[in-house]
């Protein structure tokens, strides 16, 4: 039990240190009591508070768990208690002996019960003067020997030891250059050595934060070192004689840097902003927020805790959402999120290093705002159960009612938007509500006209419910009903013609006065004691009036069906009723009068001009008869001639081809030329028949064998007007104009064409010339040629059989040729003019070829010619007197004119 015990205490104090717990009063386990554990509480701070640092936590004990307490501070401006017991300083300011102590309240809300307790703050220790005048110890590094004699050799030692790394810590505050370590080599006693460093932070950038004394060897730091840029350095430490010659093999030295809390928490954001939806169980996910610390994450220095500080509001509970302390996952713990009461919550969260020890770890704060999304948990409830409404009948498109409603859920969205529909009082479909997006509201309008005369009022049951359906297990029924009471409106009609159009049937050729029909209108007010009058609206011919009391429709003129205002039969007149209402109201209607024929017209000859020629063959005249009247008032026809003059009978005589064309044709075997009047009689088939008699213009002329007319006047006689007449001479005269200037430019061009000279020096005239070209024949041998291939060009060996051997080289390459009509041979004995003729005849046929007396143009050879002219060249007739026998010694390419000129007989 001793040992027990004795272990017992020895754990105790490490796990308060490992816990690195507020200092707490154990208090006594056997009785609770209220109030607090502690008389005094103390904590260790530093000379400088910072407004916001939290110092201690004091705890109250509530016994019952009942009790609402209220902290409170005996210096409030200096101090401030939390609900959790947390202690922060309100403002910055230096530690003295005045802010040393003072006391915290805790008050009972509902008894205003109050205890108290005091705290105690107190100073860090301090170095003393004489403690840092102490030169501290420094740690002796000694290159190990690589190397020692046996047996009169050197053999190598295995290193069997490892040097360990410096631990240094960061932001050490001097003095500087702060001595690390002491390196030494055991052959300082026999040489005079030189020790230096190398590596990042010695002689490499950043250079000149290790230096080394090169006598002493003592390794020292120049001034304050941070982790968070560089955790860790690797130098090597070298010895060397005053020769420069190595000693010692390099040792390394391993500094590390010791991590500090010198850096608060970082929260990613500063504000972070999360939603939840309203009526969500506890334990639902709401967000992340995440803090970093730039401290060792390994170390206490960087590993955090989160927490929450407040909630604002604090409705429906002041702890509606908790914290994981580790991940900063933020959940429900509450019930009650509505969005309607709290739309959004803002946490104050703060993240603590030294895993959230308030005492010695620095904290940092950010703001979570947390946004209650909407979901449909309030249907939407009409502000009345009746609404009224009135429509003046006959309108379409108008707002008779505007219905009301309100929806707790959030607005312009589906659970808020409202949807109308009739549900009863509209059999006939003549109502609809539409949705107004701004306000919610239903707009009651009318689709179909209605007839107050028919319908005095409506009584419309409506019903309005969400663009989606409630949430489940929304204790509401999921729409509302309302009536709605239309009145209609009676207001003026149009008066309406029945039958419209009206049609009657009339014969044409009624007198004025004639009373045709009454045509009436009807007035659909029946409730209104209106009187009607009409009046004449339109009336082309202007052969109608009306009554304007009593409709009745009378002519006053003569009504004839072949006026170019009746169309197919039927005249059209229409008529304006008019009420005295307020206001007065109008109606048209169309009066359509049928107008039957009568045999009023006389029939015509048509064509009214033709021509013959003055005998009677070959042609003949054909007419026929224009009648405007109709069937049976018109055709067949009957055709004569008069008996007066007695010439017309004489010369022409009429043969009737059929009811409705006739042929005139010459009675005498000549008649001379000239335009004649001829009467003709026509007449119609109508009951009594109708006569007229008319001129028809012939006119007789010379013909060709073809019956054509030849003379000139012919123009006249075809109908043709001067206007025409002038036309076709300017068409004909411009016509010459533009053939006159052609041939001008023509001749002007063979002009121009023909002055055109090749005007060349007479020293560059190189048809005297010899010029030099690349390809010379093959001597004096190709000179023997066949002249009985011109006469025989039938003969001719084709190029294709000739041996390849004898080939001249100036030939034409052998090579697939177009081919071409080959022109017929001349009889053998073949001619040399015959073939010279058909190739004349050919150049004159060809229309491509220039005209024989051309000035052709070739092209320019050059000028310059180092060859003189062979003009000047003359050749002795006989040859006697020159001696050529030389010419044998030149050669066998000379012998053929040794031959001819070597003076032999041959």
């Amino acid at each position: 039990m001793c040992r027990i015990a004795g272990a017992l205490r020895t754990l105790l104090p490490l796990l308060a240190a490992l816990l690195q717990a507020p200092v707490e009063a154990s208090g006594e386990i056997a009785l609770c009591k209220t109030g607090f554990p502690e008389d005094v509480y103390s904590a260790v701070l530093s000379k400088d508070v910072h407004e916001g640092q939290p110092l201690l936590n004091v705890k109250f004990s509530n016994c019952n768990g009942k009790r609402k307490v209220q902290y409170e501070s005996s210096e409030p401006a200096d101090f401030k208690v939390d609900e959790d017991g947390m202690v922060y300083a309100v403002r910055s300011f230096p530690l003295s002996s005045e802010h040393a102590k003072f006391l915290i309240y805790a008050q009972d809300k509902e008894t205003q019960e109050k205890w108290q307790v005091a705290v105690k703050l107190s100073l860090k220790p301090t170095l003393t003067e004489d403690s840092m005048k102490e030169p501290p110890e420094v740690e002796e590094i000694v290159f190990p020997r690589q190397f020692s004699k046996h047996s009169g050799h050197l053999q190598r030692q295995k290193r069997d030891w490892v040097i360990p790394p410096i631990n240094l810590p960061e932001n050490s505050r001097g003095p500087f250059p702060q001595e690390l370590v002491r390196i030494r080599s055991d052959r300082d006693k026999n040489l005079s050595l030189r020790y230096s460093v190398t590596g990042p932070g010695a002689d490499q950038p950043p250079t000149g934060i290790f230096i080394i004394n090169p006598i002493s060897g003592q390794l020292s730091v120049t001034k304050p070192l941070d982790r968070e840029q560089i955790a860790r350095f690797h130098l090597r430490a070298h010895a060397v004689d005053i020769n420069g010659n190595q000693v010692e093999n390099p040792i390394d030295i391993v500094i590390n840097v010791i991590d500090m809390n010198d850096n608060r928490p970082e929260f990613l954001h500063q504000v972070w902003n999360g939603t939840v939806p309203e009526g969500s169980k506890p334990g639902t996910y709401v967000m992340t927020v995440t803090a970093i610390d730039a401290d060792d994450p390994n170390a206490l220095n960087g590993m955090l805790r989160y927490r929450i500080l407040s909630q604002a509001p604090s409705t429906p509970s002041p702890n509606m959402f908790t914290i994981n302390n580790e991940t900063g996952d933020i959940i429900t713990v509450a019930a009650g999120l509505d969005r309607e009461k709290v739309q959004q919550y803002t946490l104050i969260i703060q993240a603590t290093d030294m895993e959230g020890n308030p005492t010695y770890g620095l904290s940092n704060t950010a703001t979570a705002i947390i946004t209650v999304t909407d979901v449909n948990d309030n249907p939407p409830e009409f502000t009345a159960m009746t609404f009224y409404g009135e429509v003046p009948e006959n309108r379409v498109d108008v707002i008779v009612a505007n219905l009301t409603v309100t929806d707790k859920d959030q607005p312009h969205t589906p659970a808020w938007n409202a949807v109308y529909r009739i549900s009863g009082g509209d059999p006939t479909g003549r109502f609809a509500i539409q949705t107004d997006p701004n306000s919610n509201d239903g707009l009651v309008t009318v689709v179909k006209p209605i007839d107050f005369e028919t319908n005095r009022m409506f009584v419309l049951t409506v019903a309005a419910e969400n663009q989606v359906p409630l949430a489940k297990g929304i204790q509401h029924p999921p729409q509302s009903t309302a009536t709605v009471s239309v009145t209609v409106i009676d207001v003026n009609e149009n008066p309406y013609f029945a039958p419209n159009p009206k049609i009657i049937r009339q014969e044409e050729g009624l007198h004025a006065g004639t009373m045709l029909t009454t045509f009436t209108a009807q007035d659909p007010d029946r409730y209104m004691q209106q009187n009607i009058r009409y009046t004449k609206l339109s009336d082309p011919a202007n052969w109608l009036k009306i009554d304007p009391v009593n409709g009745q429709i009378t002519t006053i003129a003569v009504l004839d069906r072949e006026s170019p205002n009746v169309k197919n039969n039927i005249y059209n007149a229409t008529f304006l009723a008019s009420d005295n209402g307020i206001p007065p109201m109008s109606g048209t209607g169309t009066l359509q009068i049928y107008l039957l024929d009568i045999n009023d017209n006389a029939p015509q000859v048509l064509p009214q001009e033709a021509e013959t020629c003055e005998t009677p063959d070959p042609n003949s005249i054909n007419i026929t008869a224009l009648d405007y009247d109709i069937d049976p008032n018109a055709g067949p026809f009957a055709f004569d001639l008069p008996l007066s003059p007695v010439t017309i009978k004489r010369n022409w005589t009429i043969t009737r081809l059929n009811g409705d064309f006739a042929q005139l044709n010459l009675k005498i075997k000549f008649l001379e030329a000239g335009i004649y009047e001829v009467p003709i009689i026509i007449t119609d088939s109508g009951n009594p028949p109708k006569s007229n008699i008319s001129i028809l213009r012939v006119k007789v002329c010379q013909c060709d064998s073809n019956g054509d007319c030849t003379d000139v006047d012919r123009i006249v006689g075809a109908g043709l007007g001067t206007g025409a007449i002038i036309a076709i001479l300017l068409c004909i005269i411009i016509l010459l104009i533009l053939v006159l200037m052609f041939v001008v430019w023509m001749k002007r061009r063979d002009k121009e064409r023909q002055a055109k000279q090749l005007l060349i020096d007479p020293e560059d005239d190189v048809r005297d010339n010899i010029l030099k070209y690349d390809e010379e024949g093959g001597g004096e041998e190709d000179q023997d040629y066949d002249l009985s291939q011109l006469q025989q060009p039938d003969t001719v060996e084709p190029d294709a059989i000739k041996p390849v051997g004898i080939r001249r080289m100036d030939e034409r390459p052998i090579h697939a040729e177009p081919q071409y009509p080959v022109r017929s041979a001349a009889p053998h004995p073949g001619d040399i003019g015959d073939f010279i003729n058909e190739g004349l005849k050919a150049a004159d046929n060809d229309p491509t070829a220039p005209p024989y007396d051309s000035l052709l143009v070739f092209d320019y050879e050059g000028s310059g010619s180092t060859a003189g002219s062979l003009s000047s060249l003359n050749s002795s007739s006989s040859g006697g007197e020159q001696d050529y026998d030389y010419l044998n010694d030149w050669g066998p390419r000379f012998k053929k004119l040794a031959d001819m000129y070597g003076g032999g007989d041959d």
